[in-house]
């Protein structure tokens, strides 16, 4: 599995944050797993810690973004849209693997497959702001 459907799991599993308590993500996980039967072990392990260190700058996370935005604080931005950008802002701010363009872009080809029609152009001017 290359880099952009890892990204692609680490998505599907932090958007799982809006809807379940912390305390049911282990069961998420185990879920989205069995969901996704083509995932070694290997990627699980991958997806897993990235969506746990996610997890734990969560709070951190959403602080930047709302000092980056104007007019649309985190409780207000979609729930894909959000689950995108601090994604992306994690990424820029604590992956020094992956170049800001590339998480921006990554971002904003996912904002297209899953979110609504304004997505990525609402996912690209928020992350603008990081770059």
């Amino acid at each position: 599995m290359g880099r952009r459907e890892l990204r692609e799991q680490i998505f599907k599993l932090l958007f799982r944050v809006e809807f379940h308590a912390i305390e049911d993500m282990p069961e998420q996980q185990r879920l989205l797993f069995e969901e996704e039967d083509m995932v070694t072990e290997k990627e699980q392990e991958y997806i897993t810690g990235k969506y746990e260190d996610i997890a734990a700058k969560l709070e951190t996370i959403d602080a930047m973004i709302n000092q980056n935005t104007r007019g649309w604080e985190t409780g207000r931005m979609g729930k894909v849209d959000l689950t995108l950008i601090r994604l992306a802002v994690y990424e820029i701010k604590y992956d020094s693997e992956i170049p800001t363009g590339v998480a921006i872009n990554e971002a904003v080809e996912l904002a297209k497959k899953y979110g609504q029609d304004s997505s990525s152009g609402f996912v690209n001017g928020v992350l603008a702001r990081f770059a």
